[in-house]
């Protein structure tokens, strides 16, 4: 990848991440406090809606940017014609390989960011110290697995969806589609792959917040979901799902058509310049 298209990318990536996540961070606390294992009301309900906010505005650039500037580099390395029938297993590869690298930032921010929204009342960097004291580094990645569990499935749905869609909006119009067309199919890929994928969500939510030494503090995915299943059924299994859902839709949106369009104005910048 050229050293425009990649500096594109990395900014971009950034800057559609910190957007999503900052204007829609009051939906994910409702997520959040409704796959709680103490309830919605005993998480915080409606109050302190915005805790935990600093969290995800530290993390957020640096996540997203991991994320768009491996996936690019992926797609850039695995180039294929865009008529082979392996374009969507290069978007498939490309979005995975974009999700174990974000990770590595995004469960961090995550783990602080969730402890804080089902406790309203503590501060985010007392949460954080918290973490650090009785966990050590190691509590910061409680929950790495799932999230890259949750993470790659959401990825393999969302962005071969995502490329299809433009792809199919653009052979139907003759044209690339514009920046509100990417931003619409990225809308209804995200809110599709946001509902298949709440049950590995809601194992995530219960394995982060779990007490330490707890069964369900171990990381096992299998036994979180199964413990939700066995005490709580489907209802518990798809909590959240409309909060998540209309986040997602609504982030797919506002991510995926802010990154093409930033990515579009940086690479016209950089083309003009001598």
């Amino acid at each position: 990848m050229d050293g425009p298209g990649f500096t594109a990318s990395l900014v971009a990536g950034g800057v559609a991440g910190t957007s999503v996540d900052l204007i829609l961070f009051p939906l994910d606390t409702i997520k959040t406090r409704l796959q709680s294992p103490q309830g919605f009301n005993k998480a915080g309900g409606f109050r302190g809606i915005y805790a935990g906010v600093p969290s995800t505005a530290i993390g957020s650039f640096p996540n997203a940017a991991a994320f768009f500037l491996t996936y690019e580099y992926v797609k850039w390395f695995l180039r294929t014609d865009s008529t082979s029938c392996f374009v969507p297993v290069k978007h498939m590869l490309a979005a995975s390989a974009g999700e174990v690298v974000a990770c590595l930032i995004r469960v961090p921010s995550e783990v602080v960011k969730q402890r804080a929204q089902v406790s309203a009342s503590s501060r985010t960097s007392q949460v954080f110290s918290n973490i650090l004291c009785e966990e050590g580094i190691q509590g910061l990645y409680r929950g790495y697995k799932s999230t890259v569990l949750r993470e790659i499935p959401f990825s393999l749905v969302q962005f071969p969806l995502w490329e299809s869609l433009k792809a199919l909006w653009s052979w139907r119009q003759d044209r690339v589609v514009d920046s509100w067309q990417s931003a619409v199919c990225g809308a209804f890929a995200g809110g599709f792959a946001a509902v298949v994928t709440t049950p590995l969500d809601v194992a995530k939510t219960r394995i982060m917040l779990a007490k330490a030494g707890s069964s369900a503090a171990s990381g096992n995915v299998l036994s979180a979901l199964h413990g939700v299943w066995r005490t709580q059924g489907l209802t518990g299994l798809f909590a959240g799902v409309v909060p998540r859902m209309a986040a997602i839709s609504l982030g797919g949106f506002i991510f995926l058509g802010a990154y093409d369009q930033t990515r579009s104005l940086l690479l016209q910048v950089s083309r003009k310049s001598p």
